[in-house]
C-alpha cells in the first residue's frame, strides 16, 4: 500500500469507530487535527507521514476513557498500522506521539521531542482553544457530568499528572487549568500564529460569561 492509501484507510478506520462520539473526542476532531498538522507542517517541515498517522491515531484510545493510562492507545495503533505493513520505525515514531501528546497539569513539563510530535501536539492544542475548543469543553463536561460552573469551586494549578487525572472541576474552571495556558505552551512559531486569534476569542467568551453570571446587559 501507497502513502496515501494507508492514509486513507486509516481515516475510514476513525470513521466506523468514532463518528458518533459525543465528548469532542470524535472523528471530526481527529479530521481538524490532521488538517491543521499538515497546514503547520508545509511551514514548518518534518516527515509528513509520520505527522498525518500521528494526527489522525493521537486519541485513538484517549487516557481519559481508559483506565488514566495511554497504553491502549499505544497498542490499538501499533496493531492497525502492522496490518497496514507500515514500517516499525514509523509505528514506533507514532506510538512516542500517542504517549507524550496530552497536557498533563498547568505545572508539568511538556515531554515532547521531535518536531514531527512537536506539530501534531501543537495541531491538537489549537483544536482545545477557540469557538470549537469552547464547544468540545462543554461537550466533555456534560457527558462527564460536571457543573457548567459553580463559584465556590476553584480552579487548581495542578502540579501532576495524577492530580490533574483526577480533578473534579466545572468546565468554567477548565479553562483556567489548561485553556488558557495552551498559546503559551505550543512548539512551532506557525501554531502560536494560529492561536493568537483564538485564544483572545476564548478571553473575549469568559468576559461575556461572567457578564451574564451576575445578570448584567
Amino acid at each position: 500500500m501507497t502513502n496515501k492509501e494507508i492514509i486513507n484507510e486509516v481515516i475510514l478506520y476513525l470513521e466506523q469507530n468514532f463518528k458518533n462520539e459525543s465528548t469532542g473526542h470524535d472523528y471530526w476532531h481527529f479530521i481538524r487535527v490532521w488538517k491543521l498538522a499538515k497546514y503547520i507542517a508545509e511551514k514548518e517541515g518534518g516527515d509528513l507521514f509520520v505527522i498525518e498517522l500521528g494526527a489522525l491515531l493521537h486519541d485513538i484510545a484517549d487516557w481519559k476513557f481508559h483506565g488514566g493510562t495511554n497504553e491502549v492507545g499505544i497498542e490499538k495503533a501499533k496493531t492497525l498500522l502492522k496490518d497496514f505493513n507500515v514500517d516499525e520505525k514509523i509505528i514506533n515514531q507514532v506510538c512516542y506521539i500517542i504517549d507524550n501528546i496530552s497536557f498533563k497539569g498547568a505545572k508539568v513539563k511538556n515531554g515532547m521531542i521531535g518536531k514531527e510530535g512537536e506539530i501534531v501536539q501543537d495541531a491538537d492544542k489549537l483544536d482545545a482553544i477557540g469557538a470549537i475548543g469552547i464547544a468540545r469543553t462543554f461537550a466533555y463536561g456534560g457527558k462527564m457530568d460536571r457543573e457548567m460552573y459553580n463559584p465556590d469551586i476553584k480552579p487548581e494549578m495542578h502540579t501532576s499528572f495524577e492530580g490533574y487525572k483526577n480533578s473534579k472541576g466545572t468546565s468554567i474552571n477548565h479553562f483556567y487549568e489548561k485553556l488558557l495556558l495552551l498559546k503559551d505552551r505550543l512548539n512551532t512559531k506557525t501554531a502560536k500564529k494560529i492561536a493568537q486569534k483564538r485564544h483572545k476569542f476564548t478571553e473575549d467568551y469568559l468576559k461575556e460569561f461572567f457578564k451574564e453570571w451576575e445578570g448584567k446587559v
